[in-house]
């Protein structure tokens, strides 16, 4: 019998424009590294993943090829061209994944401090619930507003959730659901949305607050703290 093989893809094609740097997010540098590297490492260290798809700007191939893949040493990483949108993007990583991939996990390339933990407990129920979502509990009072800036109401936020990834799922589910929301013009805010909207449920895998991901300025400041103290925790 084949083994089943367990692939994370990484989407990394995005600009972020919020950071108004001259190149891509995930190439700044986050404590001596670029941002993508860390969230490389991640990965490429747990021994229960098999495969990691890296979606890129199909402009920035060679950068990344010079500044990440070939800069540290990578063994599990298979590179491929995105498109316009993220879910373009997942979509060519799903299709470019090992054909023996049971489960795959999504994974936004600038979050770089997930954890061993939540990698693992992902899989772990996945295997038992087909799709999951990493998410922690909303700290904040949540308030749904009409068009006019007006407050129409209040939910309890004891059911809210902040959703992060990475968001995992049997390998089947998700393709199928990808391309029947290609086939139906439908664009997810998320995978797990494509999930949802073909009434499969979702599980809530609990995460961790220090999953950030990094979108402005002030993210690099905390991630940079974040790091130093896990550091000064070991």
């Amino acid at each position: 019998m084949e083994k089943s093989l367990t692939s994370v893809i990484i989407p990394a094609a995005g600009l972020g424009r919020r950071m108004n740097a001259s190149v891509s997010k995930q190439y700044l540098q986050l404590n001596g590294k670029p941002i993508l590297a860390h969230t490389l490492d991640a990965f490429e260290k747990c021994p229960l993943i098999d495969e990691i798809v890296l979606v890129i700007n199909p402009e920035e191939l060679d950068l990344c090829q010079e500044q990440v893949i070939g800069a540290y040493s990578y063994n599990k990483i298979k590179l491929v061209a995105g498109g316009d949108t993220r879910q373009e993007s997942v979509f060519a990583g799903l299709k470019a994944v090992n054909p023996q991939t049971r489960i795959v996990m999504i994974h936004d390339g600038a979050r770089p401090l997930i954890r061993q933990s939540v990698i693992r407990k992902s899989i772990e129920e996945t295997l038992k619930h087909r799709a999951t979502v990493v998410g922690v509990p909303a700290k904040n009072t949540i308030k749904v507003i009409n068009e006019e800036g007006f407050v129409e109401d209040t939910p309890d936020r004891n059911y809210l959730v902040e959703i992060q990834t990475p968001q995992t799922f049997d390998y089947d589910l998700i393709k199928e659901a990808h391309q029947k929301a290609l086939e139906s013009g439908v664009v997810g805010t998320d995978d797990a949305f494509l999930v949802e909207w073909l009434k499969i449920p979702v599980k809530i895998v609990v995460g961790d607050y220090t999953n950030i991901k990094i979108t402005t300025p002030e993210d690099l400041t905390i991630a940079e703290a974040i790091i130093k103290q896990m550091a000064d925790n070991l």
